[in-house]
């Protein structure tokens, strides 16, 4: 029989389609799998171009009991001008080895990043908790609020941004998003007294002084491009119950846990669990008699996960 072409989606088909998924169902059940043996999650790779003209990371993942399995591929590539990054996602078959899915992963990696926080909020954070902060005002801070707004009844939301100074339409996109939103004049302001911080930039060094951080908040934390990346001093990580997205990869990965194990005297045996052995009842839940910090740094198998979603609201 003869193979049908894969589809191919750019960006504009795919932000058209997210509506229709439910991008934290879908990684719910996606940790959950891997928390049970059901997927498979190889440590992203890094090639450089020669000559210096760039590089790309490759994302990996297989799920079993959805049949697929693929790769995302994120280049970064060295122009006269402004570098260039996109990144795209194969999604194939593992019944027949073919190709289903070719899609711009823009957005989808923005959602699917959000997502990864808002469940690791859902499973760290008490019933009790109704006050939240939020530093970074872009798309990527915008997502965050839509995937966690709905997971506690919030009382208190408070916003820090530097690019919210002037920036009249930013504010008034945020009020759109959250009516009782407060914009805070410091990170620390903002952080202050929250049971969740997250923290929702594109940083390469500390955003927030840990010292402001109330004994019982979550603290969440994102990956960028920069080399070591870290929203956070290293140095939280031995004062705080630590869990990550995937205990396998992550402490390799993450900025501020590789600073940590080697300036700091953190050890990622320390780490409370990842998030597929927290859906699986295999770790612990956090204590309140301290911080919780939390890091995803982005997975093969979320891109994964997301974008099988997309392609069955398709209608494949």
């Amino acid at each position: 029989m003869k193979p049908t072409p894969p589809i191919i989606l750019d960006a504009i088909a795919v932000e058209s389609l997210l509506p229709n998924v439910d991008v934290l169902g879908e990684l719910r059940s996606m940790f959950a799998a891997l928390g049970h043996g059901l997927a498979v999650q190889p440590p992203q790779s890094l090639t450089l171009f020669p000559e210096d003209k760039g590089d790309f990371i490759t994302y990996l993942g297989a799920v079993a009991d959805s049949g697929v399995f693929g790769a995302k591929l994120s280049p970064y590539l060295v122009t006269e001008d402004v570098p260039i990054i996109t990144a795209w996602t194969v999604l194939m078959s593992m019944q027949s080895g073919q190709p289903l899915m070719m899609c711009d992963s823009g957005v989808l990696t923005t959602e699917r990043t959000a997502a990864t926080t808002a469940l690791a909020v859902d499973l760290l954070t008490g019933e009790e908790a109704n006050q939240i902060a939020i530093i970074g005002s872009g798309a990527v801070a915008q997502a965050h609020w839509r995937h966690v707004q709905a997971l506690r009844p919030w009382q208190k939301v408070k916003l820090y941004s530097p690019s919210l100074g002037g920036n009249r339409a930013l504010r008034d996109t945020w009020k759109s998003l959250c009516t009782d939103i407060e914009f805070a004049d410091t990170a620390e302001n903002a952080a202050k007294g929250a049971d969740v911080v997250m923290l929702c930039t594109s940083s390469g060094t500390p955003v927030l002084e840990e010292s402001c951080i109330a004994p019982h908040a979550l603290v969440t934390s994102i990956s960028t491009n920069v080399a070591q990346a870290h929203e956070i001093a290293p140095s939280f990580l031995n004062s705080a119950q630590v869990y990550c997205d995937y205990r396998a990869t992550t402490p390799t990965t993450a900025g501020e846990m590789v600073l940590a194990a080697k300036e700091c005297g953190w050890s990622s045996d320390l780490l409370c669990g990842d998030l597929g052995e927290l859906l699986t009842d295999r770790c612990s839940l956090p204590n309140t008699k301290q911080p919780v910090f939390f890091r995803s740094v982005g997975l093969g198998l979320e891109d994964i996960a997301i974008a099988h979603a997309i392609y069955r609201a398709n209608g494949a």
